[in-house]
């Protein structure tokens, strides 16, 4: 076969696994966790599938028992969407690049001046091509942490809608100033780690984030008690698929992702090549800055209780 046929014929295979497995938060986290059991040496999956689980949980969580009593049903569609948009978008970019990878090993050769077909970054090019030669897995995981962070910059976190009504509104600042929002990783021993998101809106802050969720998740001493959860947890989207490993006995009041929200039909539009228009920072590539304790155990149950008390103060004010 014409090698030209042949690349034509994974092309189409890739794009058509993509739009595939590219459904909902569920089937992606799903598609994340396979590649990292048969590639253990792409990081970047088994950090992506991990912290897909807590974009499941944040969605389900605007639809529990607590959240609808403080925010409006639009406001909550509008988070709701902020999170789809973000996670369709990384994995359109991101698994395509994983799967050529995985036909790269396969076929014994590099085959990443395919990536330009799916519209990936100049820069992922030439790190995918600098870990094959070099084979630095650490450098491949910051890399496509970067990468992922600058890929949703323009059209989800400047978008004029989300911008606007999102990322400008008290809600969402609020949340922000009081670290409300965070991830976490969970053990099926009901203890959770993680780290709590500051200023979401500037890429730096959210790459520095994401190399700190990976130095938690490779821990030494923690990494197969992460690798247990996951291959012991079916991912639903409701937080109870941690809560029914907590030491503190905890009834379901967040739903399941697929009962709660139906199929989003995305678009991708005019795809900019970040990489040309934004200059790459060299602390993009430093070592994680590690602030507090990682064991968000008891920290959580606080910040659980806090949510809870605001808004049952808001609802008595409302009464007043």
């Amino acid at each position: 076969m014409p090698i030209e046929l042949f690349e034509n014929e994974i092309i189409d295979n890739i794009r058509r696994l993509t739009k595939k497995a590219n459904k909902d938060n569920i089937s992606r986290t799903e598609k994340y966790e396979r590649f990292y059991q048969e590639h253990p040496e792409i990081k970047w999956a088994f950090l992506a599938a991990m912290v897909s689980r807590n974009a499941g949980w944040n969605m389900c969580d605007l639809e529990n028992e607590w959240i609808p009593k403080i925010l409006p049903y639009s406001y909550r569609q509008l988070l709701f969407h902020v999170y789809e948009r973000a996670n369709w978008l990384i994995f359109q970019d991101a698994y395509p690049q994983l799967l050529l990878y995985h036909y790269s090993t396969k076929f014994q050769r590099p085959m990443f001046h395919l990536l330009a077909k799916f519209q990936v970054s100049l820069f992922m090019q030439n790190e995918w091509n600098y870990f094959w030669k070099y084979r630095d897995q650490e450098r491949l995981l910051y890399s496509l942490i970067i990468n992922e962070q600058n890929v949703i910059q323009d059209p989800v976190i400047l978008h004029h809608v989300f911008k606007d009504k999102v990322f400008r509104s008290l809600p969402f600042k609020l949340q922000d100033w009081f670290h409300f929002s965070y991830c976490l990783f969970p053990t099926v021993t009901g203890k959770l780690y993680g780290a709590s998101v500051y200023d979401f809106q500037d890429v730096t802050s959210r790459i520095e984030l994401g190399k700190r969720l990976s130095y938690i998740l490779f821990l030494d001493s923690l990494h197969e008690e992460f690798i247990y959860f996951s291959k012991m947890t079916t991912h639903t989207g409701s937080r109870y698929d941690y809560e029914q490993y907590s030491l503190v006995r905890k009834k379901r009041d967040t739903p399941y992702l697929r009962f709660t929200y139906p199929i989003v039909s995305h678009h991708r539009g005019i795809v900019t090549d970040w990489s040309k228009i934004r200059k790459i920072k060299d602390k993009w590539y430093d070592p994680p800055k590690l602030k507090g304790t990682i064991d968000l155990t008891k920290w959580h149950q606080k910040k659980e209780m806090q949510i809870q008390m605001l808004i049952l103060l808001h609802q008595w004010l409302d009464l007043k």
